[in-house]
């Protein structure tokens, strides 16, 4: 009876220490931190959707050059999709690429875009280039925009020299139209050219050309700067 009762103590002990043995599921896999679309900006992430694909789109990914249909040489910089398969950059080596290299060129036979085109700002080839550093990835984030914000300096300004400027100026500009200074920009505003082109109205070529709407924000922006008379502002 002794030794029964010494057994059955055993192998309770042992069914107790199996059960705790037994592996808990793997921990889960954490969500990649802003995926495309989502998630608020970081001051420090220079994000592909919202600064890059702009810069190219307005500078590089136009007609009979760089745009899906064109592709000079080869290289199609109207998506990300297209930027990457080109093989214009190389994360592990970022002032090697290809891209990185024909917007820092000093020779105006290699350089992008090419003259009469004016060049990419310093800010701008910063940004391209921590785009790259950062792992170039297609991602996109939530930018702030207040539409109770609409002053030349701090709306409208920012959003032509990010989203227009590329195509607008020069020697060359596209339609002819030049959105380079204030005064120039004004003169579309006062004869609805720019309103009816970023809202994609008819009977006004939709801008920016061959790319997407601007966001409703940016918009509202501009249609309450021009409403409020286009001031200098």
């Amino acid at each position: 009876m002794r030794k029964l009762s010494l057994l059955s103590l055993l192998l309770a002990a042992a069914l107790w220490s199996c059960k705790h043995e037994i592996p808990g599921p793997p921990p889960p896999t954490a969500p990649p931190t802003n995926p495309p679309g989502s998630g608020v900006c970081h001051p420090d992430t220079v994000y592909f959707v919202n600064t890059i694909l702009p810069i190219l789109s307005s500078n590089c990914a136009l007609s009979g050059c760089h745009d899906a249909a064109t592709m000079q040489d080869g290289v199609n910089l109207s998506s990300y999709q297209g930027v990457m398969s080109s093989g214009v950059i190389n994360t592990n080596n970022p002032t090697n690429s290809d891209l990185y290299e024909a917007i820092t060129e000093d020779d105006e036979d290699k350089i992008m875009p090419p003259p009469p085109a004016n060049p990419l700002s310093q800010q701008q080839i910063g940004q391209i280039l921590t785009w790259i550093q950062q792992g170039a990835q297609n991602n996109a984030c939530q930018a702030a925009c207040d539409t109770t914000v609409f002053t030349f300096s701090g709306a409208v300004s920012p959003i032509i020299q990010t989203r227009c400027v590329g195509c607008h100026s020069g020697g060359t500009p596209q339609g002819g139209i030049l959105l380079t200074n204030y005064d120039q920009i004004k003169v579309q505003a006062l004869n609805g050219a720019l309103f009816g082109s970023v809202n994609h109205t008819g009977g006004y070529t939709p801008m920016p050309f061959g790319g997407t709407k601007i966001p409703d924000c940016e918009i509202t922006q501009i249609r309450k700067w021009i409403e409020n008379g286009a001031p200098n502002n």
